[in-house]
């Protein structure tokens, strides 16, 4: 199955995707699947972000170099898709690489609605400890345009390389948190910062503090591999959650979840992922990571993820919905 989008809404069936070489793929109880075949002929699609923007929803997600070397856009970029019910996407865009600083290529979105426009936030790809974030603003969803100050934030200390990727900006009482993913001074295990600016923010950046001297988050579990990255936010109650994914890709990647009352410090919740890779033969064998949650106008709040059966050779996005109670979230069985 060749074609520029695929979009598949499964119920608990088994799939022969001919793409894939009539490999047969489980899917237990999941009601969307969704991969961008532009770039390389065969789904891919990692990193979700989903909001809700003109009576619509937009998804932004990361898409590889094309496949065709010639083309004159070169490097990573951002994929952007609409839906109107969270289940049926449609590709209407991408973001591709401007200037020095992206021309390698840019990935890992985070979107937020701000005064009728949207910030998005990414980081820039390809170029080790030198990656940082970046800010670019939209009237409609799709053009955007970058912020004359990118890249915006890079970690400074000795507990960390000077990297920054995975960006989540998220408003908490009286300033906008901005999560990021580092590595430690030998490049070899990923953890967790953090940084705030002001509600007033212009998101420039001269606005942005660092907020520690040492990772908020890290590695402890055997789950987690060496790697904590791809934090995503939420807050219920007085309380945030943090959805973040253990294990580099494919190791397996699982997502396991965290809670502060100021977003600086943060408790885990088990020893043991909230989501895990899937079974031997279902579509997530390979993965289940890179969380996204995404709080509906209803209230009703939702997993997005990313996840392969062929140690990333093909990635899609599928989503839960995550149920809470007095002691945090849970899955309904």
């Amino acid at each position: 199955m060749r074609r520029r989008f695929l979009m598949l809404a499964l119920f608990s069936v088994v799939i022969t995707l001919t793409s894939l070489g009539q490999k047969m793929i489980k899917v237990h109880q999941f009601n969307m699947m969704f991969g961008d075949t532009s770039r390389i002929g065969i789904p891919f699609a990692k990193d979700p972000y989903v909001i809700n923007f003109q009576g619509r929803y937009l998804m932004y997600y990361s898409i590889p170099p094309y496949k065709d070397q010639s083309n004159p856009i070169q490097g990573w970029g951002i994929g952007i898709a609409e839906s109107k019910d969270l289940n049926n996407w449609k590709k209407i865009g991408e973001i591709t690489p401007e200037g020095d600083y992206e021309k390698k290529g840019l990935a890992a979105p985070c979107a937020l609605v701000i005064n009728g426009e949207v910030n998005l936030f990414y980081q820039t790809y390809g170029n080790g400890t030198k990656d940082a974030i970046c800010n670019a603003v939209s009237k409609d969803g799709v053009h955007f345009q970058r912020n004359p100050t990118n890249p915006i934030f890079h970690p400074t200390g000795t507990w960390n390389c000077g990297r920054a990727i995975d960006a989540e900006v998220y408003r908490f009482k009286d300033k906008y948190l901005l999560f990021f993913a580092t590595r430690d001074p030998e490049y070899k295990v990923q953890i967790q910062g953090v940084a705030s600016a002001p509600l007033n923010t212009n998101f420039n950046r001269d606005q942005w503090t660092q907020l520690t001297d040492s990772p908020i988050l890290k590695p402890e579990y055997p789950w987690e591999g060496a790697c904590i990255e791809a934090a995503a936010i939420v807050q219920q109650g007085d309380l945030l959650y943090m959805f973040y994914a253990g294990a580099y890709n494919n190791n397996p990647q699982q997502i396991g979840v965290a809670k502060s009352s100021d977003g600086v410090k943060w408790e885990k919740l088990s020893n043991k992922p909230f989501l895990t890779n899937g079974d031997p033969g279902e579509w997530n064998s390979s993965e289940s990571g890179h969380p996204h949650l995404f709080k509906d106008r209803d209230g009703r709040t939702y997993l997005f993820y990313q996840g392969n059966n062929d140690n990333g050779k093909t990635w899609f996005i599928s989503k839960i919905e995550v149920q809470w109670n007095k002691k945090g979230p849970y899955l309904k069985k």
